[in-house]
């Protein structure tokens, strides 16, 4: 049987590492590491989750923010 490479984030869910985000820098400091309008303008995880569902490049951007700050470097 073949093991996996090492992912950060294998089994954590879109909504599970937003919610972990925002907890830890609020709207203002993840607005500020990721420049995006949804997390500016009226922020809601709601509306942050679909359009990082739509948005790739920002789906990207957010998903090594959250690996950097598990890694402790956030």
């Amino acid at each position: 049987m073949t093991e996996s490479p090492k992912n950060p984030l294998h089994g954590v869910t879109l909504e599970a590492l937003l919610t972990e985000l925002v907890a830890h820098y609020g709207w203002d400091g993840l607005a500020q590491r990721v420049d995006i309008r949804c997390f500016k303008s009226d922020p809601s995880i709601k509306s942050s989750l679909t359009f990082l569902r739509k948005t790739p490049w920002a789906r990207e951007k957010v998903e090594a923010l959250y690996v950097r700050l598990r890694q402790g470097r956030g």
